[in-house]
């Protein structure tokens, strides 16, 4: 059982970290199911307090995830149908990798400002803050979900003797 619970959170990491990129998958919330799935293995000491915590900031980020595209945007002068942009970008993005990841969400949110507002000027400018906001929260996803990968790791390999 042991094993199983090493590989699910193995899986759960690597998807966590897939999921920084991808937006139907939360990041780092699954990466510490990851975290959390080892710490159930006979294996590994418990530590609520590190599990607590590294909860904590993962639900942090998530929120931060749908606020930061916002001010971004909005920084920048942009609308809402900027930010749908943006996410319809990625999406059909993903369907042309890796560049449609990339060029997805600024292609997708100058559409969006463009249909709102007619001057290019403004919707380009409200588009690269679209664009800015939704590539910081990806950066910031991927960077918690790595620390986890990394917790994960060294917690994996402390406990290295006894796995087989």
């Amino acid at each position: 059982m042991d094993i199983a619970l090493l590989i699910l959170g193995g899986l759960l990491i690597m998807l966590g970290m897939a999921g920084s990129f991808l937006p139907v998958i939360p990041g780092p919330l699954t990466s510490w199911f990851g975290l959390l799935s080892l710490h159930y293995t006979s294996k590994v000491v418990q530590d609520w307090h590190l599990l607590g915590w590294t909860l904590a900031v993962a639900l942090i980020v998530m929120a931060l995830d749908y606020l930061i595209p916002i001010w971004g945007t909005k920084a920048f002068g942009g609308t809402k149908a900027g930010a749908i942009g943006a996410t319809v970008g990625l999406l059909v993005g993903l369907f042309i990798p890796p560049f449609g990841i990339i060029f997805g969400p600024f292609i997708g949110a100058l559409a969006g400002e463009l249909n709102k507002n007619a001057d290019r000027k403004v919707a380009l400018k409200a588009a690269l803050g679209s664009f800015l906001g939704f590539l910081s929260g990806v950066l910031l996803k991927f960077i918690v979900s790595f620390i986890y990968l990394l917790f994960f790791a060294s917690t994996a390999w402390k406990a290295f003797d006894s796995w087989f």
